[in-house]
């Protein structure tokens, strides 16, 4: 086995880690008695994602097999991968490693419904939003897609992981199924809302760290740019926590430890599409950035008055639009033909293309995105419902959708 194939597939290993990091943090964040539903919604969709795009995912994303327009790939070019595993089985390491990634983008969105969305419905919707949205829109800019291949002047838009269509796309559907949904019943406000659970919130936060290595340095090629993914992926979060903790401490008297974790996730998100352009000192900044802007962002939900559960909204949309327009101002890019960099920021000297180039897939991506999802929940909730009953809702939906709870205290 070649080593890139032992490199994508350790590297899918780590990502295939993370939306069980995920659970971890979502289930700590709701109440006790939504643990089992909260984390259930994350492995429901490890188990639906994961076949979807063996059968038609990757087909949708790959815009070079009878692509509309650079927009959709033909799904049943190979359905169900069944020449490649015959003629090329070494490119399923790829496919594998590419699986993990719409995994945990639809695993995202679940945290905007917490504590009140019925399994089977968001099954469906998990399946339909990664078929319409997530499939074909990492292919615009992984795939041969527009993004790809969207210049203005010598700029190229630049996002290695994903901030758009991983972040800003699970960040905007979120925003629109928490509208579609409502608020939760049993209270809206902060002290209604309080986690149960600090310790597994860490713990999650902890694991989606671990993983994100494997997300952003697993495309990494032999060429030194994989050694500064690694250390921007532990420099961003680093300076997110102390970013959303010194706003904490200063805007409500205390740094709190869900703060901590809520600022490792941002310095991810803002670093997802950045990784491999940004040099230590600026990558330092925007996860600091990142973080205070982030502490501001998530409690815009109560003003707003959108009940974004688990701050899907305030943490990957922001974060994500952050992270990718960040980009605009102190990006560093590579050659890889001459095997040097070259300033392409504006702030850098490298004038305004890399910041324009920036802006309409960040705008398109979340505006589909949020109109998909918007359709789709509505229709779902008006004909076979979204929600738990509300009497359900209040007195605990564990033990109504899953037939058991998450502690036993006998």
């Amino acid at each position: 086995m070649s080593p890139d194939i032992i490199w994508l597939l350790v590297t899918a290993a780590l990502v295939l880690f993370m939306t069980p990091g995920l659970a971890f943090f979502y289930g700590g964040l709701v109440k006790a008695k939504s643990v089992v539903s909260m984390m259930m919604l994350s492995f429901g969709a490890m188990g639906l994602v994961f076949v979807l795009w063996v059968l038609y995912g990757n087909n949708l994303g790959t815009m070079d097999n009878a692509g509309i327009g650079k927009l959709y790939g033909n799904p049943f070019s190979d359905f169900g991968l069944t020449d490649i595993a015959t003629s090329a089985p070494g490119d399923l390491a790829g496919i594998a490693f590419a699986s993990t990634f719409a995994v945990i983008t639809t695993a995202l969105i679940s945290g905007a419904v917490a504590d009140r969305a019925r399994f089977f419905p968001w099954l469906l919707f998990a399946g339909l939003w990664a078929t319409i949205v997530y499939f074909p829109t990492q292919g615009w800019i992984w795939g041969g897609g527009w993004i790809e291949n969207f210049t203005i002047g010598d700029a190229v838009v630049l996002d290695w992981a994903g901030g758009t269509v991983v972040h800003i796309s699970a960040g905007a559907a979120a925003f629109a199924l928490a509208i579609v949904l409502g608020k939760r019943s049993a209270g809206f406000s902060k002290e209604e809302v309080a986690p149960h659970n600090v310790p597994l919130v860490l713990i999650g936060a902890s694991i989606l760290w671990f993983g994100w290595f494997g997300f952003n340095a697993g495309a990494a090629e032999d060429d030194g740019t994989g050694a500064l993914i690694f250390i921007n992926t532990v420099l961003a979060p680093a300076a997110g926590i102390l970013g959303f903790i010194v706003v904490e401490h200063f805007r409500d008297g205390k740094a709190t430890a869900v703060g901590a974790a809520s600022g490792i996730v941002a310095g991810l998100v803002a670093i997802t599409p950045a990784c491999a352009n940004l040099t230590p000192l600026w990558t330092i900044v925007l996860g600091i950035i990142a973080g205070a802007v982030c502490c501001f962002a998530i409690d815009l939900k109560y003003k707003l008055g959108y009940d974004d559960s688990l701050d899907v909204v305030g943490l990957h949309l922001v974060a994500g639009l952050v992270g990718c327009l960040y980009l605009g101002f102190f990006a560093t890019t590579f050659d890889p033909e001459a095997g040097t960099f070259s300033d392409s920021g504006l702030f850098l000297g490298g004038g305004i293309d890399q910041l324009l180039v920036q802006i309409p897939p960040v705008i398109a991506v979340m505006a589909y995105s949020a109109v998909v999802a918007f359709v789709l929940g509505k229709i779902i909730d008006v004909t076979i419902g979204f929600r738990v009953k509300e009497e359900d809702e209040v007195a605990g939906i564990d033990s109504v959708l899953h037939g058991g709870e998450g502690y036993s205290l006998d």
